[in-house]
């Protein structure tokens, strides 16, 4: 498997490319921002995005969607419950950011569905509690667990659709059941680290 994380745009956020060595066939995790960079990394490694993977529907996330799209021909995958909020982020937020508007979803996600690229597979698991269709994305010895939970940290409740108890619950039931020498992979470089294998390091 070949797996890149890099640090895109200027809110620290991590976009992560996927690719199976195999068949050349991967996908780019929350293309935040720096598209071409992305691209020439993937191409580099002989990696063809087939899709854009959204862990949720934040613009802060999601902003790069529409020139990855436009550059690859990638379908976008959200999960089913952010999949209206992919598509209506404010436009005072867009400019905010500087954002285009995303495309909306080619395929909705939910739990327990796998995503897949040749050989690889990452199945979904809903992590709500930042945003509704919050998910991470799981394949051994990995976890991509965008705003649920970062190195040290975990991601924000307090914007609408966002719930403490709610991100509580995934966070305890959903990601502290994945074996000891998961990977954390999170969607912010928020941490002393940009990865961690512990994910009792956050005291809930």
């Amino acid at each position: 498997m070949f797996l890149k994380q890099m640090q895109v745009g200027h809110m620290a956020v991590f976009a992560y490319i996927v690719g199976d060595r195999e068949s050349g066939a991967g996908l780019v995790i929350d293309p935040a921002a720096e598209i071409e960079r992305i691209i020439s990394e993937a191409d580099s490694n002989g990696v063809t995005i087939k899709y854009i993977v959204n862990t949720h529907g934040h613009v802060d996330h999601i902003s790069g969607n529409a020139d990855m799209k436009e550059r690859t021909g990638a379908g976008i995958i959200v999960h089913r419950d952010d999949a209206d909020m992919l598509v209506s982020t404010p436009s005072t937020i867009l400019r905010m950011f500087h954002a285009r508007p995303s495309p909306p979803a080619d395929i909705t996600v939910q739990e327990g569905d796998i995503i897949t690229v040749g050989k690889i597979g990452l199945k979904v698991i809903h992590t709500p509690g930042h945003t509704p269709g919050g998910m991470s994305l799981y394949t051994p010895g990995y976890v991509f667990t965008g705003d649920t939970l970062f190195v040290e940290g975990l991601g924000r409740t307090d914007l609408p659709g966002g719930s403490w108890e709610i991100m509580h619950e995934s966070i305890m039931n959903k990601l502290l059941t994945l074996p000891d020498d998961t990977v954390v992979l999170p969607g912010h470089n928020y941490g002393r680290t940009p990865t961690s294998t512990n994910l009792w390091i956050i005291m809930l």
